[in-house]
């Protein structure tokens, strides 16, 4: 089943499909501290990243929606990441079903609106081309991550535990009105 990755242009952004090329800047965005410090807490090794860089592909293939490469103009390499996938955690029939909303920034360009942008992209082409329900997981302390989320229409659903963490699960029943 061959699936095309769409490109989206916003005015400071490009979302774009993976490339391998693209594998060492994933790589040295995922081993950052800073990058993880919300997200588990621990850089990954490369073959973690090599598994996700594979696992971001392959959920176009399946799933016809994934993950892309968030590029902001005038630079030459990736930025970071957004999109959606299916996450199967383990969370609950409230949350496990449905897509989750993902965005990772390298910390150089985070705080500068970035982030929304990206993310923003990637739910306006969710709406119009599969549409319903999605949800996220954010650590309370994450604050920008959550002002992304509150702007684009997630409320919370409930805190849990994971892996040691306790994150708050967000859902988003469709764009805002």
């Amino acid at each position: 089943m061959l699936r095309n990755i769409p490109t989206i242009n916003t005015p400071r952004v490009t979302l774009r499909g993976m490339r391998r090329e693209d594998f060492e800047r994933f790589a040295d965005i995922w081993a950052d501290p800073e990058v993880v410090t919300h997200i588990k807490g621990k850089p990954w090794p490369r073959a973690r990243s090599w598994d996700a860089f594979l696992r971001n592909a392959g959920h176009w293939q399946i799933a016809g929606f994934g993950q892309w490469a968030v590029q902001i103009h005038g630079q030459a390499t990736m930025a970071g990441q957004a999109g959606f996938f299916y996450g199967s955690r383990g969370l609950g029939d409230d949350f496990d079903p449905y897509p989750e909303a993902a965005w990772v920034l390298d910390p150089v360009f985070q705080g500068q609106g970035y982030g929304v942008d990206a993310a923003a992209a990637a739910h306006d082409w969710f709406d119009r081309v599969i549409a319903g329900r999605t949800v996220c997981v954010i650590t309370p302390e994450n604050e920008g991550s959550l002002r992304i989320a509150k702007t684009l229409g997630y409320v919370p659903l409930r805190h849990v535990t994971t892996e040691g963490e306790s994150v708050l699960l967000m859902t988003r029943k469709g764009p805002p009105v």
